[in-house]
Order: C-alpha cells, then structure tokens, then sequence
C-alpha cells in the first residue's frame, strides 16, 4: 500500500530556510518522478518542483533560484530545500508522483513565511 509523509514544515521569517521530507512506502516512489505541490486554501494545488527517477529536475518560475529538490532512492525519501523563503511561498506542502496519483495524497505539511 502506498503511503506518503510529508514533514519539516514550520513557522519561519521571510528570507529563512526550511527543509521539507517525503518518505514514500509502495512502489510509487521506485518507478515514478517525483514531484512537491502546494496549496493555499481556496486555491488549486500547483507543482512546485518536480525530480525524474534520473535526477533531473525541474521547477516553477515562482521558486527557481531558491528551492531545490533532491531524492534519496535508497531511503525512498524525496527532500525540498526552500531557502530565501517569502511569504507568497505560504501553503501546505505536498509530495506526491508526477503525475499525481489521486488516491495516494499525504496529509501535507504546512509552511508559513511570516514576519
């Protein structure tokens, strides 16, 4: 059965740093990329970064410079490292496939950039 657990999320000024953890269980973290969204409430959910099975990676214009995604296949755990964060990147977080499986979402970890 596949499970996601997203972690690291937290309180945090703007131009701070966060580091962000998605342990994944099943076969969804072995074989697919994997991506972190975001939401805020009242919004639809975005991709943030995405990272291939290969490690390439990709991102959304929002956080090009700052954020960096990274995956342990070993561990099964796929990281977000958030730096210079402000308060436009205050959501709840989320890993999951790319792209997502509709029925493996986690329960997210919310970040807040606030000063």
């Amino acid at each position: 059965q596949v499970q996601l657990v997203e972690s690291g999320g937290g309180l945090v000024q703007p131009g701070g740093s966060l580091r962000l953890s998605c342990a994944a269980s099943g076969s969804i973290f072995s074989t697919n990329a994997m991506a972190w969204y975001r939401q805020v409430p009242g919004n639809q959910r975005e991709v943030v970064a995405a990272i291939s099975t290969g490690g390439t990676t990709n991102y959304a214009d929002s956080v090009k410079g700052r954020f960096t995604i990274s995956r342990d296949n070993a561990k099964n755990t796929v990281y977000l490292q958030m730096n210079s964060l402000k308060s436009e990147d205050t959501a709840v977080y989320y890993c999951n496939s790319v792209p997502p499986d509709m029925d493996y979402w986690g329960k997210g970890t919310a970040v807040t950039v606030k000063g």
